[in-house]
């Protein structure tokens, strides 16, 4: 595992939560379109630390279009259940 790449996305996924979380309890305005970016962003990072846990220095250095895009799909590989 890629430690390293892993908490960076795992802590900007942090970062969101509690920046969302604060928002949604201190904003009386805040509505769906904030929402949708901020867990967005959320799911981009979450998704791209699982995806990318066994990506290479040299492939995290390099991290292609492609790889940017996959990276943040979400996990196939993981059963939530029914």
């Amino acid at each position: 595992m890629n430690k390293k790449w892993v908490l960076f996305h795992l802590k900007e996924a942090q970062e969101e939560l509690n920046r969302t979380i604060i928002d949604i309890e201190n904003q009386e305005d805040y509505d769906f379109g904030e929402f949708v970016v901020a867990m967005g962003h959320l799911y981009h990072h979450l998704n791209t630390a699982w995806n990318s846990q066994k990506a290479t220095e040299e492939q995290v250095k390099l991290n292609s279009e492609e790889d940017f895009f996959s990276w943040r799909q979400f996990p196939k590989d993981i059963y939530l259940g029914p």
